[in-house]
């Protein structure tokens, strides 16, 4: 009874959410989307925490490879969020530097996602780790910048063939983020995996709406922004309530399997 008086006391939250968000935007459409990516950010950087001073605790380090990615993957949409038209912030910068923003940020967190299973059985060295997500993602801020990465959105014309192109790429690797992802499921709590993977989904969904809009408020825009939504969502139900309310199913799912098939050798 108690579980599904949550349940729908989290589906009306939702619902209200959803309600609120889609009211916000017709009323002013930067403060929808600053909301959205403090939301996304936030996460991120929770992820970090959680992973970062959990580490010691792990039985695998999927968690802490995730957990520093997000750090700089947070990074990079907080620079994304703070060049949005309208803020006035980089006010020498037409709406090509926040799409291109985006793009990286995108790219930073498809491919550590893709990554992040293979490190599930190997030793990590977390203060390595952090080093070169630091460079990488110096190096793409500094590429962005500095003129050097490709134009993704011209004012009056809409995206680029390169960002058009870049979201059907990021997309691609999602896709093989999840095969990779369910390759090694039997080292997931079967709850986590799950959101893991619907976290993945909405998150090609976020992609491929980015791939139609004409100017930086369409409709289109709005929507991807709402599968972002869920995509953290998802993620931070996957990683963040699951490692503080049940730790066990996310930090020592293999020492749990491991205990059971010693005490029931059988099964």
């Amino acid at each position: 009874m108690n579980t599904k008086r949550l349940s729908i006391t989290s589906i009306g939250l939702s619902a209200l959410l959803i309600i609120g968000l889609y009211l916000t935007s017709l009323y002013n459409f930067l403060l929808f989307h600053t909301l959205v990516e403090i939301f996304s950010i936030v996460i991120a950087y929770s992820i970090f925490v959680l992973a970062w001073n959990s580490q010691r605790w792990l039985d695998n380090n999927y968690l802490l490879f995730i957990g520093i990615a997000y750090l700089f993957v947070g990074g990079v949409d907080l620079l994304h969020t703070f060049s949005y038209g309208g803020l006035q912030i980089f006010t020498s910068y037409d709406s090509n530097l926040p799409t291109q923003l985006w793009i990286a940020g995108r790219y930073l967190q498809a491919t550590s996602l893709l990554i992040a299973p293979f490190f599930m059985h190997r030793k990590l060295n977390p203060h390595w780790i952090l080093a070169g997500y630091a460079v990488v993602t110096g190096l793409l801020v500094a590429s962005i910048f500095g003129g050097i990465f490709p134009t993704s959105y011209i004012e009056g014309v809409g995206l680029t063939p390169f960002k058009k192109i870049s979201e059907y790429i990021i997309s691609l690797i999602l896709i093989l983020a999840i095969w990779t992802l369910w390759q090694e499921e039997h080292h997931f709590d079967p709850r986590v995996l799950r959101w893991l993977i619907l976290s993945l989904v909405f998150t090609i969904g976020s992609e491929l709406a980015f791939t139609f809009y004409i100017g930086v408020y369409d409709f289109s825009n709005l929507i991807g922004h709402y599968f972002k939504i869920a995509a953290f969502y998802l993620i931070y139900k996957a990683l963040i309530q699951t490692g503080l309310r049940d730790p066990y199913a996310l930090m020592f799912h293999n020492l749990n399997r491991s205990r059971e098939r010693w005490m029931w050798p059988g099964h």
